[in-house]
């Protein structure tokens, strides 16, 4: 393996700070001690088998803390109960296992924005210890963090001790990525096989909304496309488009399909010129294809991706991204059902705000105008009790549905109200339009 580790190229110093790092996947769990807190990459950069096998220090530890996320694979510490008070979870994004789990207590929600996550997590509870799966070392001793840096290297910074998951199937991919082998205080290899973002086929809805989304895109504009089955459909409604730009938080399948077509050049982007930026990446075999080892790619960290400055320094940048509900003002929810938390903020008001204030920008949020077969409309007169307010009205600028495009910047509440219940489903107009009167929304 060793050989493998190094390209085949390596020297004598190589493998001498490689050999004195290498130890067991058992080695670097007995690392772990009580009352540590524990921060891990995700995506492919996830330490797979650390995971899997995590729950069975619980025997010997207390108070130790997982900051997790999105999580790839199953694991028993994310879904054994029984854990609690052994090992519990902190989180700024809920996924299926914290929804399911909420009621043991072993989740803890630390409400955050992408472009400050990093600090964010340092100063919330500092993890002293990370740990992440790398690619294979290169000839000058460095492994790379090629599809995580959201907060990846502000944890790795901020950590007492840093361990490497090498993982023989990350290939390298440019940017910030690159770390050199001295970081890890311990090593240990395993080979997992990347993992693969759900394809599902596009409702007829979705496709509608994604038509209407693309009509709002011109050639060579500068995308963003959220995470979800909606920002995806939209991706493949813009094949028909010229010299795109990326500048994203999640690179996705849908994007690297688009890059291989030759509809993304970013020759005319204005900021980062001839380079797709994004903080991560999460897709299919053909995305991590379209990644390995191209120039054109700059993986950065989430601090300066996300930056909403660095945002709107793109001229003619659009982003897309979905809603759980929107009231008749403007107030977007994105991350709750009610007081339920269902996912998280994510970099969703970070790019609201930075299309906002681009010169030519536009901040869309599409998403089809129903949920449970048409019985409950997402455009609600006032947000559901407790809801989190995601993306504050003041920057909204265009909502989409199956239905059209209303346009809310610059329009008074009376025009808002006018042009959402217009793009609602026809069985709720009348009775929004009643309550609108009603509570004198307008």
């Amino acid at each position: 393996m060793l050989s493998q580790v190094i390209g085949g190229k390596g020297n004598m110093q190589n493998k001498k700070i490689y050999q004195e790092k290498l130890g067991t996947l058992e080695g670097a769990l007995a690392l772990i001690n009580s009352g540590d807190t524990i921060a891990t990459s995700i995506y492919g950069c996830e330490p797979t088998h650390f995971l899997k096998n995590l729950h069975n220090i619980a025997e010997r530890v207390e108070n130790v803390s997982l900051w997790a996320m999105l999580m790839m694979g199953e694991y028993p510490v994310m879904t054994d109960d029984s854990l609690k008070g052994k090992i519990d979870i902190i989180t700024f994004f809920y996924n299926a296992d914290c929804r399911k789990g909420h009621a043991s207590g072993r989740y803890s929600m630390v409400p955050m924005n992408l472009h400050s996550v990093g600090d964010d997590i340092v100063a919330s509870k500092r993890p002293n210890v990370f740990v992440c799966a790398v690619s294979p070392m290169d000839e000058e001793d460095n492994v790379y963090l090629s599809f995580d840096l959201e907060w990846s290297k502000d944890c790795m910074d901020a950590a007492d001790l840093v361990i490497f998951e090498i993982n023989s199937c990350i290939p390298r991919v440019y940017g910030e990525t690159a770390v050199h082998i001295d970081k890890a205080d311990y090593i240990y290899e395993a080979t997992t096989l990347l993992p693969y973002a759900p394809q599902t086929l596009s409702s007829p809805k979705e496709k509608k909304v994604a038509e209407y989304v693309a009509s709002l895109i011109n050639d060579c504009d500068c995308i963003q496309l959220g995470i979800g089955g909606m920002p995806n459909a939209v991706g493949e409604a813009l094949f028909d488009k010229k010299d795109l730009g990326i500048h994203t938080e999640m690179i996705t399948a849908s994007m690297g399909r688009l890059i291989k077509a030759g509809v993304v050049t970013n020759e005319k982007k204005n900021f980062n010129p001839g380079k797709t930026v994004g903080a991560f990446a999460w897709g299919d075999v053909l995305l991590y294809d379209v990644l390995k080892e191209n120039k054109d790619i700059h993986m950065m960290q989430a601090k300066y991706v996300n930056d909403p400055f660095n945002i709107a320094q793109n001229e003619n940048m659009v982003s897309v991204n979905t809603a759980i509900e929107i009231d008749l003002t403007g107030q977007v929810c994105s991350e709750s059902i009610g007081s339920r938390q269902f996912s998280g903020t994510g970099g969703a008001s970070d790019f609201a705000y930075g299309a906002y204030h681009s010169k030519g920008g536009k901040g869309i949020i599409a998403f089809v105008s129903t949920t449970k077969n048409d019985t409950i409309s997402k455009i609600k007169t006032q947000l559901t009790p407790g809801a989190a307010v995601t993306i504050s009205r003041n920057i909204v600028d265009y909502i989409v549905t199956e239905y059209g495009i209303a346009k809310l910047r610059g329009c008074t509440i009376r025009q808002r109200v006018e042009n959402l219940i217009a793009i609602a489903h026809p069985n709720f107009r009348e009775e929004l339009r009643k309550q609108a009167d009603e509570l004198m929304i307008w």
